[in-house]
């Protein structure tokens, strides 16, 4: 039997998703639970791989296990065992061939961006400079639609194609939180952290909004903006057939 896991985390403590040699990640925390409280050998698949230090409001995974439980009991062990940076929100049974990561449909994500320092803001970019957030969302716009977004993504990486369809791509406030939302069909490897470095060279007129056309055409990571911290980054929503997840 094939089941789903919906979850969140703060991943500043942890080496991103995936498992990973000598370093602590989510997938490995998530495993270690599943194992020791159904007794037996237990390995998750992600929607996707956040990186270091990147956060999730909405992740989901999937692992088979022909052990009988309930669903609920299993939930408040899971948020018992694990450490409170990591929370369960639901598991529910799909068909055998269903699969978080080639099944959803599309993501989304979020980045923060605070411009007057707090301690409470811990999960959020702090960056002081005066941004032009109509002059960034001008520049947004361009990322819309099916293109090519190399420019956007680390080298070397292992994709089949670098072409992405983002439906939405906007800046707004959310009370002192500057957020950039962004939802596309898929993302490559740091696409998001670039593209909100770009956008930021647009806020602070380092670039013209129109200036980020010549680097989505240039094909090449060296043209777009520098990364911004993955602190201020979340998954915030994974989206999937209505038959998988209502």
């Amino acid at each position: 039997m094939r089941f789903f896991i919906q979850l969140s985390y703060k991943g500043t403590a942890y080496h991103g998703w995936q498992v990973q040699p000598n370093a602590n990640t989510i997938q490995e925390e998530i495993n270690k639970a599943l194992s020791t409280i159904l007794n037996v050998k237990i390995e998750v698949m992600g929607a996707g791989r956040t990186d270091t230090g990147v956060h999730a409001k909405q992740m989901f995974a999937h692992f088979d296990c022909n052990k009988v439980f309930e669903a609920k009991i299993l939930i408040q062990k899971l948020n018992s065992f694990l450490p409170s940076d990591i929370a369960i929100q639901a598991i529910f049974e799909v068909g055998t061939e269903v699969s978080s990561r080639f099944d959803a449909i599309s993501r989304t994500y979020e980045y923060h961006i605070v411009q007057h320092k707090s301690p409470f803001a811990t999960e959020a970019y702090y960056l002081h400079k005066k941004l032009d957030v109509d002059a960034m969302n001008r520049g947004a716009d361009y990322m819309l639609g099916k293109q090519d977004f190399t420019s956007f993504s680390k080298v070397n990486t292992d994709t089949y194609t670098n072409y992405c369809e983002v439906a939405l791509a906007h800046w707004e406030w959310d009370n002192n939180v500057l957020v950039f939302t962004i939802k596309a069909d898929r993302f490559l490897r740091n696409m998001v952290r670039a593209i909100v470095g770009t956008l930021l060279e647009v806020g602070i007129a380092k670039i013209s909004a129109e200036q980020v056309l010549d680097v989505i055409a240039a094909k090449d990571r060296c043209e777009a903006g520098t990364s911004a911290p993955a602190k201020g980054l979340f998954l915030a929503q994974v989206e999937y057939p209505k038959n998988i997840v209502s």
